[in-house]
């Protein structure tokens, strides 16, 4: 469900191979599923298959696996991200502000669609939830010794996903001051480009996780992937005595 939700959120990268009429580097990534965008249909489909897949999966995580407490934190955090983004499906733009003068004029005056400011709304939550997300299990890996590739990774793409957002936030900011997009489309797509990344590399985690507990002689708590330490063997033979 991971792997599904990496690459369909990621499926914006199709606009390399259509012909979307929207220029990448300026344009909102969300702009792509506007409602009077060709192929909207098609990006609402993917945002709503992503949404969908990764809040399937952070619900199977809470029910069947450890409950400490980065952990929680970090699944409920990819809950939210998960839910948000389904939102966001059902909350497309009604038109392209950044290459439509006449749509960001509308904008600008209040004159949209009340899904524009629900759309804000969503997407909002999706940064928060995903942020709090990759950081909580990123700790969790790194406390834990569970998914031994969020731990080496986690906190580079902490860093860059951090930086990332910044960019989106200071670009979405200039643009509704009507002081140029500041490479807007560039630096969400970076954003949700790290973001799917994440996603492939907790994919890999959980699933190494899961190999590590089902082998042979292997008895690691739930959500770890680290065997018991052999040092210890006598010590705790000694209490069980």
């Amino acid at each position: 469900m991971l792997l599904v939700s990496a690459v369909a959120y990621t499926a914006w990268v199709l606009e390399v191979l259509l012909s979307t009429g929207l220029d990448p580097v300026q344009a909102y990534v969300s702009e792509l599923a506007a409602e009077d965008q060709p192929l909207g249909g098609v990006f609402r489909a993917t945002d709503l298959v992503a949404g969908l897949a990764v809040l399937a999966a952070a619900v199977t995580a809470l029910l069947g696996l450890d409950r400490r407490p980065w952990s929680l934190t970090g699944w409920w955090a990819l809950a939210l991200f998960g839910a948000a983004t389904v939102a966001d499906s059902r909350l497309p733009l009604s038109c392209a502000p950044t290459s439509d003068e006449e749509c960001a004029a509308r904008e600008t005056a209040g004159l949209v669609p009340a899904t524009h400011a629900a759309h804000a709304v969503s997407s909002s939550l999706a940064v928060i939830g995903a942020l709090t997300a990759l950081t909580a299990l990123t700790v969790a890996a790194r406390r834990y010794g569970s998914w031994p590739p969020v731990g080496r990774l986690g906190p580079w793409l902490i860093g860059a996903e951090f930086l990332a957002t910044a960019w989106s936030l200071s670009a979405i900011a200039a643009f509704q001051a009507g002081r140029g997009t500041w490479s807007l489309g560039a630096g969400q797509r970076l954003q949700v480009l790290l973001m799917g990344i994440w996603l492939a590399v907790l994919a890999k985690g959980v699933r190494a996780t899961a190999e590590s507990a089902s082998a042979p002689g292997t008895a690691s708590a739930p959500g770890t992937a680290s065997a018991p330490d052999a040092t210890s063997a006598p010590e705790e033979k000694g209490e069980a005595a």
